[in-house]
């Protein structure tokens, strides 16, 4: 199971620097909690554990591979906070989103939705160009979600379910199937103070496209999208954004696309690598 130190991803400022502990195998609930306060969470990746740490801790990680025979010590990396979440946390704005971490004491616009936005060590705070897309593709939906329920898949941080209660989604349903994600994702749900719209639960996406949502978000893995796009409910949706795609992964993606009643609204690319695509299905 993974976890999250809860004090460092509610209201403190950033870290300075990550250490990152590659190991093969899965650490354990009780091994996790012996690794002290600068432990910041496990971030397991299939028969994987990537252990974040606010300081070098080599020692301890190899102290408990050492106990553990299913444990194999693979690699170490040290990044600072802004090299990891590729640029600084800060506010700023996507469109009328206002993204504020919560360590900033920024009031909002008028016009302005406000996002307060911890992303721990987690990936989504706006900076990457395929969540930045994302955000605009919401804002592109007729009627601004209102009475929406919608369905985020590969939930991250939490930042496009937000957006989306935000907008005026009746329910929002926030899925990833990492622990620690959704630990962070719950986090931010609750200082939004969006807990009574949006669930955050871990499982797999594929296990929740046949759910009945009028929007699928899928910012999401290309082969995990293309069995979303395969299944027969994905039809059973009014609009979808799908995202995370580079270029030849979007052309494929399109192409199954024009297999059914679908309609491609708007279509995004950052230097012809990251495509985001808004689509709607025409039988609705």
């Amino acid at each position: 199971m993974n976890t999250l130190n809860i004090d460092r991803i509610s209201t403190h400022s950033p870290y300075q620097d990550l250490y990152i502990y590659y190991l093969e195998g899965s650490l354990i609930r009780e091994e996790e909690s012996h690794l002290g306060p600068e432990f910041l969470g496990n971030w397991a990746e299939e028969d994987s554990s990537f252990l974040f740490f606010a300081q070098p801790s080599k020692g301890l990680v190899q102290s408990i591979v050492n106990k553990d025979k299913r444990l194999r010590f693979v690699d170490e990396f040290h990044f600072t906070y802004e090299e990891w979440l590729g640029g600084k946390v800060k506010p700023h704005k996507v469109s009328q989103f206002l993204i504020v971490p919560p360590w900033e004491n920024l009031q909002q616009g008028y016009g302005e939705l406000k996002i307060l936005l911890n992303p721990g060590v987690v990936f989504g705070a706006s900076l990457h160009p395929t969540t930045r897309d994302c955000l605009l593709a919401l804002l592109e939906i007729p009627d601004r979600l209102l009475s929406y329920r919608v369905l985020d898949l590969g939930t991250g941080t939490g930042i496009l379910a937000i957006g989306a209660a935000l907008l005026g989604a009746e329910r929002v349903l926030a899925i990833d199937n990492n622990p620690l994600a959704v630990r962070t994702a719950t986090l931010n749900v609750k200082l939004n103070g969006l807990e009574e719209s949006i669930e955050v639960r871990e499982g797999l996406a594929e296990d929740l496209v046949e759910s009945p949502f009028d929007l699928l978000i899928a910012n999401i893995h290309y082969d995990i999208i293309l069995k979303l796009v395969k299944g027969e409910g994905f039809l059973k949706k009014k609009f979808f954004i799908l995202s995370g795609l580079m270029r030849s992964q979007a052309k494929d993606i399109k192409l199954e696309l024009s297999r059914y009643p679908v309609e491609i609204v708007h279509e995004w690319d950052n230097d012809m690598v990251w495509h985001t695509i808004l689509g709607r299905i025409k039988i609705f």
